[in-house]
């Protein structure tokens, strides 16, 4: 993040009088008189299962389809961003305040924590004024000579997008294959590069995860391939170096279009791993990286409602499984017998304790848990099975596992952060029980995590459940039903959102508006039934339980409609989309990031990337109750002639988790129906996808235009 010189007048909005000095200097709204686009509508019917629904809008997905439409789809998109420009002109100044308010928090010149792995130490490096990093090792100590594998600053010149991913050293320490995406389309060009030359290989491949692993021969790579279309992973390829891509060996087929797959390494560097994923089940094959030309051998057929996933060390396999365990159970494998028949149990089931992942060590296993929605790190011994709990006092937080490639080791590396703690990298001792703080995010400026206060509150659902909330905000926040507030969530894919620092949320802290995060159902955080009862038939839990911890918030005097807020994105941007048909009334404006909001039509389109991934998660529409239920939800189906908060929506026209034409059907619509005088911006960036802007300087911008948008709407403009 970013260092800068900070104005006076921030300084005054940083400081212990921030809050009484900003509610002094509150403006009333202004909106200039200017008038949104309005988009043309075309007839377009959908009909299934005996359904006609009405989607006038349905020209705007021409844009990747190359048809009559593309220019206009981006006319269109343009005209919006015009409006959207017109009607926050009067924060421009204020976006630049915050951006660099935001980056002024940020130690420019900074580096990771570094790692050893092969005789080698590595980190990456920032450069201060550089939106990028340098990925750097040094041999045997952090005293010898760095070595730049990676320049990304220089990599990413003449680039508007520039993201790497999947950087992969050989066994011999000599190559290092990295995947490149310069359009946020999450197409991966795979590179190929001699350490000791610089040489980049001519042989690059395209159309990938950006996944490469390498086998034990430091000759050989596999991959996961895209299709062209649907970006689906649906192969599993062997490069061979210094050889075309034409010439890659397909080694694995993924035949049905609801699967995700991948490769990986085990932590012994033994064995390659395909794993083959649906929602709710798992296949694994397996191959000793040592014979990567030989064929790969299946660990356990899938079963159904089954997912395990594994790691070897030592000379046994470690398998973690749902397999008649809901929050997942350890068990164990020899090498020559790997089927459940034959797996042992390590660490039993227990029905209120999740088990998240696990790291297998020579002498000790370290587990990432959940209990009554926080995390933990439980410790065994393998030499008598003994166990113990790294201890965490604040009351909402995450700690978790971190990259440990090491297994001779009594070292644990993990990370520790929470709503007012900074992130931080500790090593733990097992076997002395002790811990040491090795780095902590530096906030620059004035930042004391002491004028902070964090809460961790429950709703209670319509049904009776118990919804956890993180809150935090500065002291001197008063409740008594007049101050702003944003609740932020998201509730889908078993995705956890936990309680976590952020440097940039300050801005918000230090204009007086509290922070909250609904742990809805949908997430994991209170194991596995939680998200159970956030998905499939059971999805409305997770959109009532958003609206019940808003009516807490308001009940306990935290805030009021008038200065609540809520923010989502991707599935939470369907979450905001859902709640602003339900509850409109209880928020005064609504941040809808990259939403996913035309639910029915897109999982009805199979060729509409990622679609057919998602039937455990949504529901197919070829079903017919499937379809009935989706469409009761689906923000874009269900939007009416009523009164909407004030809303932001933003998109990228090169996503291709949520296409941009989702939340630009959906702005339309809501345009013709809405009945109120309230505001609806859209904004796309034309040169981005699904995470907004690549570098760590340019996403600043985003949220600046978010808290903008927020703060204008609370009169705050300084």
């Amino acid at each position: 993040m970013k260092k800068a010189v900070i104005p006076a007048m921030i300084c005054l909005a940083l400081g212990l009088t921030a809050k009484s000095q900003i509610n002094m200097n509150k403006k009333q709204v202004y909106w200039p008189d200017v008038k949104p686009p309005v988009a043309e509508q075309k007839q377009h019917l959908h009909k299934a299962h005996g359904d006609v629904r009405i989607d006038p809008y349905y020209w705007m997905n021409d844009f990747f389809k190359k048809g009559p439409d593309s220019t206009k789809v981006v006319d269109y998109l343009r005209a919006e961003n015009n409006y959207y420009s017109a009607m926050m002109a009067d924060t421009e100044k204020f976006q630049d305040v915050l951006y660099t308010e935001m980056r002024s928090r940020i130690k420019e010149q900074d580096e990771s924590v570094p790692y050893l792995k092969n005789g080698y130490y590595y980190y990456t490096r920032q450069v201060e004024g550089k939106d990028y990093y340098l990925f750097c090792r040094k041999k045997g100590s952090m005293d010898a000579k760095e070595e730049v594998l990676l320049d990304v600053n220089t990599m990413a010149e003449g680039h508007t997008y520039y993201s790497v991913s999947g950087i992969s050293v050989s066994p011999d320490n000599k190559w290092i294959a990295y995947g490149v995406d310069k359009v946020s389309r999450r197409q991966y060009q795979i590179f190929i590069k001699n350490i000791d030359t610089e040489m980049i290989l001519e042989d690059v491949i395209t159309n990938t995860e950006g996944d490469p692993t390498w086998a034990n021969d430091n000759q050989t790579i596999f991959y996961t391939a895209k299709h062209p279309v649907t970006l689906l992973s649906e192969r599993i390829m062997r490069h061979k170096l210094g050889t075309n891509e034409q010439e890659d060996v397909e080694v694995y087929k993924e035949t049905d279009p609801a699967n995700y797959i991948g490769i990986g390494k085990s932590k012994s560097d033994k064995y390659l791993f395909i794993y083959s994923q649906q929602t709710l089940s798992t296949e694994i094959k397996y191959l000793d990286a040592n014979t990567p030309n030989q064929p790969f051998k299946v660990f356990q057929p899938r079963m159904k409602e089954v997912l395990y996933n594994v790691d070897h060390a030592g000379d046994l396999f470690y398998i973690r499984t749902n397999l008649e365990a809901k929050n997942f159970r350890i068990m164990t494998a020899t090498e020559d017998k790997t089927h459940a028949k034959d797996w042992k149990e390590f660490v039993m089931h227990y029905p209120d304790v999740f088990i998240g992942g696990m790291q297998v060590f020579k002498d000790f296993m370290a587990i990432s848990e959940r209990k009554d929605g926080l995390t933990r790190i439980h410790i065994i011994r393998f030499e008598n099975n003994i166990g113990h709990y790294l201890s965490f006092d604040e009351p909402a937080y995450l700690a978790s596992l971190a990259y440990n490639p090491g297994y001779d080791t009594d070292v644990l590396r993990f990370n520790y952060t929470s709503l007012t703690t900074p992130s931080s990298v500790y090593d733990y001792n097992m076997n002395s029980k002790t811990k040491v703080l090795l780095k902590q995010q530096v906030v620059v400026g004035d930042f004391d995590p002491n004028r902070y206060v964090t809460e961790r509150v429950f709703a209670t659902a319509a049904d009776g459940t118990k919804i956890p909330m993180s809150i935090v905000y500065r002291k001197g926040f008063t409740k008594d039903g007049t101050r702003p507030m944003l609740l932020y969530g998201y509730g889908s894919y078993g995705a956890n959102m936990d309680a976590t620092f952020s440097s940039v949320r300050l801005s918000l802290l230090d204009r007086g508006f509290a922070f909250a995060i609904a742990h809805i159902r949908g997430g994991q955080e209170m194991g596995r039934s939680w998200y159970e009862d956030g998905k499939m038939m059971k999805k409305k839990n997770t959109f009532t339980d958003f609206i019940d911890c808003a009516k807490y918030l308001v009940n306990e005097k935290y805030t009021t409609p008038k200065h609540l807020y809520a923010m989502g994105g991707s599935a939470g941007g369907l979450l905001m989309g859902v709640v602003v048909n339900l509850a409109p009334e209880m928020f005064n404006g609504i941040v809808a990031q990259v939403p996913f909001v035309d639910v029915v039509t897109t999982m009805s389109d199979p060729t509409i990337p990622l679609t057919t991934n998602e039937y455990d998660e949504w529901g197919n529409p070829e079903n017919k109750e499937h379809y009935f239920y989706m469409k009761s939800y689906s923000p874009y189906d269900n939007v009416e002639k009523k009164s909407y908060p004030h809303m932001l929506i933003t998109t990228g026209l090169h996503d291709s988790q949520v296409q941009y034409f989702e939340p630009a059907k959906w702005v339309a619509r809501l345009r013709a129906y809405k009945t109120d005088n309230n505001k609806i911006l859209f904004h796309t960036d034309l040169e981005a996808g699904h995470g907004g802007a690549s570098g760590r300087f340019k996403s600043l911008k985003d949220r600046a235009r978010e808290y903008a948008f927020i703060l204008k709407l609370e009169g705050i403009t300084q």
